[in-house]
């Protein structure tokens, strides 16, 4: 077996991973707030008060917010994902093949990324809806009236995510899929189709928390939810004899956590598609 076209290997398949990754592998990391180089078992992560303005007299001084800083702290934890490939020559230069091993790890990887947020979302307190109908918009509006009221910014840093029965049902309302409404133009996240719409990004995701027909869906301020990445998603490749195949071991180090309750609603509702 050549030395050279086991380097090259190694090195394409590392880089090939990394963007299977970041194009493919996590739907929900780029909507919240995510810190990356992280050093330590834990990172923290700063909640920030509200400020008050006031009036000063001429040439007095300028009052202090004194803003209250709440620190929150996120835990990393290690996660691996491993696969066995045989040493065929071929399959070290089928550019094909080496993308179907590295692209299966990305999304292993990926799919954890976003549990992660996700366990996060979970413990927010604020709901609307009892799991006794369908996704609709009066539970719709009732969620973005539950942010209004926490004076959540509506600066184009909303997102909603949601299963498939309740994005079916947003495709069944002319104001989701008009273009009069939402524009021409969807926005991508992460190489995902989604949709913009009362000021909300929402995306499509199958993870979300399920049990029967009761189905959780979040809408949510980036800023609420934090993502800590110790070590981005890093391959090593060793070779085994006894088995004539490499090993391929995929491994990260995150973390994620809720930051403000305030900034994130569960939306209850049923789910005809787990029945």
């Amino acid at each position: 077996m050549s030395v050279s076209i086991d380097n090259v290997f190694v090195k394409q398949f590392e880089a090939d991973v990394h963007l299977a990754y970041q194009q493919m592998g996590t739907k929900l990391r780029s909507t919240v707030r995510s810190k990356s180089g992280v050093v330590g078992a834990s990172t923290t992560f700063q909640k920030v008060g509200r400020g008050i303005a006031s009036t000063k007299s001429r040439h007095g001084i300028v009052p202090v917010m004194n803003l209250n800083h709440e620190p929150v702290e996120c835990l990393l934890s290690d996660y691996y994902a491993g696969d066995w490939v045989d040493a065929l020559d071929e399959l070290k230069t089928n550019i094909d093949e080496r993308r179907v091993v590295a692209s299966a790890g990305a999304y292993a990887l990926g799919r954890k990324t976003d549990e992660l947020i996700v366990d996060a979302m979970k413990t927010a307190t604020a709901s609307v809806g009892d799991y006794s109908t369908a996704l609709n918009k009066d539970l719709i509006l009732s969620a973005v009236a539950v942010l209004n009221t926490n004076d959540v910014p509506d600066d184009g840093r909303r997102f909603a995510v949601v299963g498939v029965d309740q994005w079916n049902a947003l495709l069944t309302m002319e104001e989701f899929t008009s273009a009069d409404y939402v524009g021409c133009n969807a926005p991508m996240v992460n190489g995902f189709e989604s949709r913009k719409w009362l000021g909300i990004t929402w995306v499509l995701y199958n993870g979300l928390p399920v049990s029967n027909t009761n189905r959780d869906c979040f809408i949510y301020h980036a800023s609420s939810i934090g993502h800590a990445c110790g070590q981005e998603v890093k391959t090593d490749i060793s070779w085994h004899g006894e088995r004539a195949a490499h090993f391929i071991s995929n491994s990260m180090s995150q973390g994620a956590v809720l930051i403000d309750d305030t900034g994130i609603v569960r939306i209850k509702c049923s789910d005809v598609v787990s029945a």
